[in-house]
This record gives structure tokens, sequence and C-alpha cells, in this order.
């Protein structure tokens, strides 16, 4: 049984709720990734993406230096470093998501486990198939949309 201590990812960059949200795209920018932990000192409170910036900033036309508590998902689903990653790996394809913080019993963030990470370091069988389920279209809510959605089709006539 591998643990996810064994492939996850220590030293992770993290980001405090009062900074901005110009600073998480930069910091996404420069590091090349699109999620962010939001620590309040090393203790997990959320998660800031590319997508909440889009989402919750841009298309929302809100200012730059919003602070990420304000932006940030904070229902994060997390996972301790003595976790089967197998398990880890079923309850990220049950989520949605592809990547989970690692965090001690304190809840203070320890890493990040990533399907990357289980496909560089553990079973790439597994990963793919995580990331199948993961990928799985899901039927979008219509219900709020916008003028910016369009109508559907190849562009314009």
């Amino acid at each position: 049984m591998t643990r996810v201590s064994e492939l996850m990812t220590r030293g992770v960059r993290t980001l405090s709720p009062s900074d901005t949200v110009a600073l998480a795209a930069q910091a996404m920018d420069e590091l090349d990734i699109g999620a962010i932990p939001v620590c309040d000192g090393q203790r997990l409170l959320g998660m800031v993406t590319d997508r909440d910036i889009v989402l919750r900033v841009v298309a929302q036309t809100r200012p730059l230096d919003t602070a990420l508590s304000e932006v940030m998902s904070k229902d994060v689903k997390w996972c301790s470093e003595n976790d089967n990653v197998e398990t880890v790996m079923d309850e990220m394809a049950g989520y949605q998501v592809r990547r989970m913080p690692v965090v001690d019993r304190g809840r203070r963030l320890v890493g990040m486990l990533s399907l990357g990470d289980t496909a560089a370091k553990g079973d790439i069988g597994k990963a793919g198939d995580t990331l199948n389920i993961i990928s799985q279209p899901a039927e979008p809510d219509r219900s709020g949309q916008s003028a910016a959605s369009g109508p559907t089709g190849g562009g314009s006539s």
C-alpha cells in the first residue's frame, strides 16, 4: 500500500487570506500552477484556483486587489500523509479534483498530492483512470446565463 507521504509534493507555496487576487495570479504564472492553498500561518483555510479567479473576479468585474478570502474555495477536500493513495485517488475522482492538500492532525498544510504526482511517482494506470472520471463532462447550469454565453454553435454566421 502506497501512502500519500511517499508521492506528495512538499514545500508548497501558500498565500494568506488577505493577499490579493493579483498576487495569486502572479504566483500561479511564475510557478506554472493552477491552484494555491490559502493558509492562516500553516493552517489550511481554503484554495484559490485559476478558475476561481476567472469566475469570481474577472466575470464579476471585481478589482484585482480583492482579498483571497472573498474569492477562494472554502470547502476544501484534503487528505492526510498516512492515507492510502488509491483511496485518495478514488476521493479525487468523486470530488472531481485534480489535486488535494495534505494536512497533518492539526490541519496544518504539509504538502499537495496531484494527479501528476501519482502518475510520475506511482500508478500511471490508476492516475489515468482517475483523470478519465474527473474529465467527464457535466451538464452545465444554464439557469443564470448572461449575454456572454451567446448562442451555441461554431462561431459567428
